[in-house]
Formats: C-alpha cells, structure tokens, sequence
C-alpha cells in the first residue's frame, strides 16, 4: 500500500552515509570476520518482533444549543485516521507474510574456508555461519552469495523441522550477492511452497522482511516501510547496481530472506547500513530476474554487462558550450573507454552522450524513472542481457550520431574479488609469484588502501586492461635461501619482463621461465629493479624450498592444469 503525502511530512530520515554491513550470521564466539571486502558484525541484541503503530484520536464533534450541524472532520483528524488504518492493514500484512513464510523460508548453514592470498597454497581455518533463503519455482532455494561464499559444505532447515538437508550450490553471482541452491532429498520438498516475485514498491510501501537473524533459532518477522529506491554499492560483490532502501530491522542472519509485499517477494535482504538504526537494504525485483533468466538460458551465472565508459556530468554551463550542446541537449561527457569493450572501437573521448536507447540523460547523468523519480543511466545498462546491443545516441564535435553497441559484462585488469577459487601462484628459487588482485590487498587489514603498497593499490583501482587476459604479475614474498640472497628487499614489485620479453599473465611468466634456454633467466621489475638467477641452480634450489616449507608443489592447480593441457596438445600434434 501507499502511505500518503501526509505521512511523507512526519516520516524524514536524515543520516550521513557510512559502510554498509553484510548480514551473514557468524556462528564462531568472535564478533568480527575478516572479509575481503567488509567485516560481518554480529549483534547479540537483535530480538526481532513485529511492531506497529497507529495514531488513535477521539473525535469530538460540535454541538450547537439549537441544532447538530455535521461538520468535516479537519484535515490531521482524517490524516491520522487513514495512517491508523493503514498500520491497521500493515499489521494484516506482517501476518500474510508469516503464513506464506513458515512453507517457504529456509535456514542456511554454511561451513566455508576462505583462501590465503598471504600463502596462496593453503587455505585459513574453516568457519561456520549462517544466513536465510526462500524456495522459488523450479525446486530451488535463492539466497545471497555471501551466505555460501568459498563454502565447503551446505546444510539447510526448513521450518519447524529438526532435520537438516544437504544442498549443492548451482550458481552464484558475486556480483549481485545471489545464489541458488538446490537439494535432492525428496522429504525436503514435502509442504513446501514456493514464492513468487512481485515488483519493485514505491516509496512508503510496506514490506516485511523474514529470516533467521542471529539471536535466536525460530524464524523472524520485522516491518518497514520503503525509504528510496536508486543504485547502491553493493558491499561482498563491490559493484553499483539498483538497491532498495527500508527502514526494518535487518540483523545478521538475516542475509537471503524475502521481504514479502503482499503475498510476492519485493527484495532479498543482503545488508545494512553500518552506524545506523534500522536502516536495511534489500536486492530487487529486476536484478533478481536478471541473475535468474542469465542462470536458465546458459546454466551458469553470466554476469552484469557495461559500457566500458567512464563519464563527467556536464553541469557547467561554461563545459557545455565548449562541445557546442545546444541550450535544448542534456548528456554526459566520455572521458575514459575501457579497450576491451566494444564502445572502444565506436566511441571516442570527449563524445557527448545524448541518450541511451533513446532516453534522454540529464546532464547529471540521471535518467527518469517511475513517478518523478530520477536514477543513474548505469541501471539501463546493467539490465541489458550478454550480447544485446544499444542504440547509443552521441554528440561529436557539434553533429549528432546514433551508434549500435553490443553490451558485454568486462573483467577489470585487477579482479575486485576471487570467491570460490584458489588464489594462483608460481614458486621458483624460492621467489613467490602472484597475480596481482583486491584479494591479496586485503590481507594487509580492513585499512588495506592506507597500508597496502601504494603503487599496487594504484594499480588496482584505476588501470584499465590492454588486452584480454592480462594480468599485473607481483612479486610477492621472498622464501629466504642463499640462491636468493639479496633479493628479500624487491617483493611486492611488479614484474615486467622475463629474457626482454613483456610479461602479460601469471601463466605466460610460468611457461617463458619453465622454458629458458639460457644460462640465466633475468627479471625485469619495477623502478628499473633486476633479478638474475642461474637457472640450473634455481631449479635445484626451488625443490629443496619447497621441501623446507612444506609446499606441496611450485605451482597452483590451474597452471598445472595449463601444462597438462599444452603436454596434451603437443603429444596429439605429434
């Protein structure tokens, strides 16, 4: 429902954004886990119950000596009786909400063991915790991504059932803190119901959020209102996409539960604002469907597509009139093209973006939306399928032109995060060398952009790729021994060539050093820095390191696997 503009004028909500909190329940005594991007709060005092509250007013009406003349009520009578209604109705609404939840919400509990970027062949200790999901057609369970992130195994329960079921994790998109589990037991299906997606609510919009938040063990019920609708940073995948704010109580535990509107799912609970009170958010309706319909048509997550463009508002009116916009234009400035996109080869810097599949943008960078809403044109572009293409419309040097470009999830040159994977690395003379990514930077604490390396953090946040597959390869620790002696001072440089050959990726460095010819290989690093090593002796010496370390083998598994793969090739060519 829609509360009206009077409760506008006594619901405002002012607060100074800060880092926004994942809601994973941790099952551990320790009140903060390490994250790669954020820590998980846990807060012990978060005993969820449905609230109301309703405004009750006693009308009096006026008597006149002679006659009862009926008379209107005045306007914050009838407003506080059509709020009182409405609580009335929301109170229906959290009851709704429950029945449909006790068949279709689920409690998720998760063992998983996250990789060691600081030694990329082993893991760290396993954790437990746990989070929510709901069943939704095609015998499924959605929930977040962060609930199962690097897990090792699954268990889920459902409601007012002792037993717990085994589940496998079909897909998973960081990106948009999604994942979808599935359960072979038959027993588990019996009674359940599954939930269906409704829309995206307007503002002031009840909602109802259920889940297992941490605190206790029966499920939870909590009410809100919807507060904004826009794009929001989306905390364990680190991406900007739509997000819907409400003001319900949202506690750890509660990551993956729907928040039901009516009787269909408005969002998916994934975090919470940091500092705050009751200010949650929940992922909607659409990026829901798009992770949904990318995992049915090719069996796996696909991703978000992008522009590959970074833009300036044009705001000034002065910066306008410099690439001749007419007083009537509206758009943003093109000031960086990502070479791997496709925009690359059509676009060009300082072009003038008009509109985008033929809506306008406003020189702010926003599009409309809804009912005199405004939202950021990046949601248009998110929302585009793999391969689809754009009717781009751009002012270059004062003459208009429509492009057609193919839309396209991009890699950045530096991954923002590796979940579910091993790190890789390649070990030679006791030398340790790794891919450079957001990962590894986040070993050296929640602080990680102030007290990483200065140059690598640089790196990461602003370089773009120049081809596909590259990758920053570092130098990362020096496992001490007398054929290294000297070197310990150069970790944490980059590498950049091998024998005068420019380094592109971890697998090519691997196959150029394993390959040489020469007596010696040499390195190339940063600040014009140089390793050379005997190669006869650094292969000896490398077995005797990893012995002493006990390191199981000089290489990751996937540069293994590339080398099985090119013995292969070889033995079949031959």
């Amino acid at each position: 429902m829609i509360l009206g503009s009077n409760l506008r004028t006594i619901r405002r909500q002012f607060f100074s954004f800060s880092s926004c909190v994942l809601l994973k329940a941790n099952c551990s005594t320790s009140s903060i886990i390490d994250t790669s991007r954020c820590a998980y709060r846990t807060n012990y005092s978060n005993e969820i119950e449905p609230c109301s509250s309703s405004f009750v007013t006693a009308a009096h009406p006026l008597r006149n000596s002679r006659t009862a003349v009926p008379r209107s009520r005045p306007r914050w009578v009838r407003a506080r009786q059509q709020l009182s209604k409405m609580a009335v109705d929301t109170d229906t609404d959290a009851y709704s909400a429950i029945e449909l939840a006790l068949d279709s919400v689920v409690k998720i509990f998760t063992v998983s063991s996250s990789p060691n970027y600081t030694l990329p062949w082993q893991n760290k200790s396993q954790r437990e915790s746990m989070g929510s999901g709901f069943v939704i057609p095609g015998r499924k369970i959605l929930t977040n991504a962060h609930v199962v992130a690097d897990y090792t195994f699954v268990l889920v329960r459902k409601h007012g059932s002792p037993t717990k079921y085994r589940a496998e994790v079909q897909a998973v998109g960081h990106e948009c803190d999604l994942a979808i589990l599935v359960v072979e037991s038959e027993e588990f299906w019996e009674g359940m119901t599954f939930l269906e997606l409704g829309d995206i609510p307007f503002l002031q919009e009840a909602v109802a959020v259920v889940g297992y938040p941490q605190g206790g063990d029966n499920i939870s019920v909590t009410k809100g209102v919807v507060s904004r609708v826009e794009p929001t940073q989306y905390v364990h995948g680190a991406t900007q996409l739509m997000a819907i704010q409400i003001d319900a109580a949202i506690n750890p535990g509660n990551s993956g539960g729907p928040a039901i509107m009516g009787n269909k799912v408005a969002g998916v609970a994934f975090q919470n604002l940091s500092g705050a009170e009751n200010i949650g958010y929940i992922i909607p309706v659409p990026v829901i469907k798009h992770f949904l319909s990318g995992v049915e048509q090719s069996g796996k997550y696909v991703g978000f597509c992008s522009l590959g463009l970074l833009c300036q508002p044009t705001e000034n009116v002065q910066l306008r009139n410099h690439f001749k916009m007419r007083p009537e234009m509206t758009g943003v400035l093109v000031s960086k093209i990502n070479p791997l996109s496709d925009a690359y080869k059509i676009l060009k810097k300082d072009d003038i973006i008009l509109a985008f599949d033929g809506v306008p943008i406003a020189n702010d960078g926003t599009v409309p939306f809804r009912n005199r809403e405004r939202i950021t044109f990046d949601y248009l572009v998110s929302m585009k399928k793999p391969d689809e293409t754009a009717a781009v419309k751009v002012l270059r040097d004062g003459e208009e032109s429509e492009f057609s470009i193919t839309l396209r999830p991009l890699q950045p040159l530096v991954p923002v995060h590796q979940f579910d994977k091993l790190p890789s690395y390649y070990i030679f003379a006791g030398l340790v060398f790794v891919p450079l990514t957001q990962p590894y930077l986040h070993e050296y604490g929640e602080d990680w952009y102030n007290t990483s390396p200065r140059r690598l953090c640089e790196r990461a946040l602003r370089e773009l790729p120049r081809k596909a597959g590259e990758q920053l390869v570092i130098l990362s620790q020096v496992l001490m021994d007398d054929i290294n002696a000297g070197y310990e001072r150069l970790a944490e440089l980059q590498v950049k060539k091998v024998n005068g050959v420019e380094i592109e990726n971890l697998k090519q460095f691997c196959r150029l050093v394993d390959s040489c010819r020469e007596e010696s290989v040499r390195l190339d690093l940063d600040d014009e820095r140089v390793i050379v090593l005997n190669y006869q002796l650094a292969k000896i010496a490398t077995s005797s390191i990893l012995k002493r370390h006990r390191i199981p083998s000089s290489k990751s598994s996937d540069l293994i696997d590339e080398d099985n793969s090119l013995e292969l090739g070889l033995a079949c060519s031959s």
